[in-house]
């Protein structure tokens, strides 16, 4: 396991707004939240190529980066985060729709919904 510096170009980013949603979440879940890590993650598929991953776990593995901002900590395994470094997730709450976004610098296209992209 690797502790990384958010300041790095390659950190995975969570806003202070999405950290609270997480946080309200694990409490809702009565998940343990010194236990829970937030998985963020790509995997093959969706409409521009890869889709984006978030999963609340107690699972971590040795080669996971680990991120922490917000008291929230992070994890991305290391093939996730070739796509991932750089990229903000954040939490909107609008009339058009509620859910996590993310802000990927690697991404050359993205499809409309903002859950899936191309590099």
């Amino acid at each position: 396991m690797t502790t990384t510096d958010t300041t790095q170009d390659n950190a995975v980013i969570l806003t202070e707004l999405a950290a609270k949603e997480i946080t309200r979440i694990i409490a809702e879940q009565n998940l343990d939240a010194e236990k829970v890590r937030l998985r963020v993650g790509v995997k093959g598929g969706g409409c521009s190529g890869f889709s984006y991953i978030l999963d609340l776990t107690e699972t971590q593995k040795d080669s996971d980066e680990v991120f922490e901002q917000h008291g929230i900590k992070i994890i991305v395994d290391p093939k996730s985060l070739l796509y991932l470094g750089g990229t903000t997730v954040d939490f909107k709450d609008e009339i058009m729709g509620r859910g996590f976004v993310f802000s990927n610098p690697n991404a050359t296209t993205s499809c409309g919904c903002g859950s899936s992209f191309a590099v």
